[in-house]
């Protein structure tokens, strides 16, 4: 991936560094940072393919859905679209043309995200070298057509930016946007039903099949037997940085790419997101 450093190393010299160009450059980094740990880069590169130029498959119940290219290419990627268009597919999930996207792009989680974290992202991604690369086409399984989404969001979608929690410390509620909203862990730890809504009784309960692939999940609440009950919080940490678990495992799988993305999280976020996922209910769901 190159960003356009020359580019911004003369407009520097130009601008200084204070104003509206320092601004932007903040913006850009946030943004780098958020798209890092939200797995955007992951999910957006297909194995050995060029940065977020998308490609990248997903095998669920549902159909096998490609990622998109979310290079500023004019043609084949976002280049063309405006803010607006980019904050409404985010936490929306419409495309520029007001079709739905598919659930399989977690805007369920993300619109819990601040629109100014969402605009970050955007600026980050506007930075970024252009890749002209035609998305694939969605093989989706009838009747789970975009038309059918409408229905779907009326049972299980509600658009809205994360509210802090009263009473709990700054801390927590940090750890909750990360884990809710811009790392969206429930969209793979949650169980769903039939029709892929969540089953919000066992949120981060886990599942014997993942939504994606075939493999179990594990609970990650705080259940004794059955999830992360006895885990402490240099276990916790440890498993963010690592990837190692108490017992000596490394995660594996999916989890192996995540570990990528809490391991680029600041040492203040890991705090929090361990702060928050250690008061999360107990649910007792077996999965293995």
């Amino acid at each position: 991936m190159k960003i356009n450093l020359a580019f911004y190393i003369g407009f520097f010299l130009i601008a200084g560094s204070t104003g509206s160009f320092g601004a932007e450059v903040d913006s850009i980094q946030r943004g780098q940072y958020l798209a890092k740990v939200a797995g955007c880069v992951t999910c957006h590169t297909e194995k050995g393919g060029e940065v977020l130029s998308g490609g990248r498959a997903f095998m669920t119940p549902f159909g096998t859905f490609y990622t998109p290219n979310i290079t500023p290419d004019n043609k084949t990627g976002i280049g063309s679209w405006s803010d607006k268009q980019f904050v409404r597919a985010v936490r929306h999930g419409r495309r520029p043309d007001g079709k739905n996207y598919f659930p399989a792009f977690p805007y369920t989680s993300f619109t819990k995200m601040t629109t100014a974290d969402v605009l970050a992202i955007r600026a980050y991604l506007k930075s970024v070298t252009p890749i002209a690369k035609i998305n694939l086409p969605q093989k989706v399984k009838k009747p789970f057509t975009r038309f059918a989404v409408n229905f779907w969001k009326l049972l299980y979608f509600r658009s809205g930016a994360l509210a802090p929690i009263d009473g709990q410390s700054a801390l927590f509620n940090r750890g909750a946007y990360l884990a809710d909203a811009v790392m969206h862990c429930a969209e793979c730890h949650t169980p769903r039903d039939g029709l892929g809504g969540p089953l919000v009784d066992k949120y981060l309960a886990g599942m014997k099949k993942g939504i994606v692939g075939d493999k179990a999940v594990p609970n990650i609440t705080r259940d004794q037997t059955t999830g992360l009950g006895s885990w402490s919080r240099d276990d916790y940490l440890t498993l963010l940085k690592t990837g190692e678990t108490p017992d000596g495992d490394n995660m594996g799988g999916e989890m192996k790419e995540v570990i990528k993305e809490t391991s680029a999280l600041t040492a203040e976020d890991q705090l929090a997101l361990v702060e928050y996922l250690m008061q999360v209910k107990a649910v007792k769901n077996k999965v293995d």
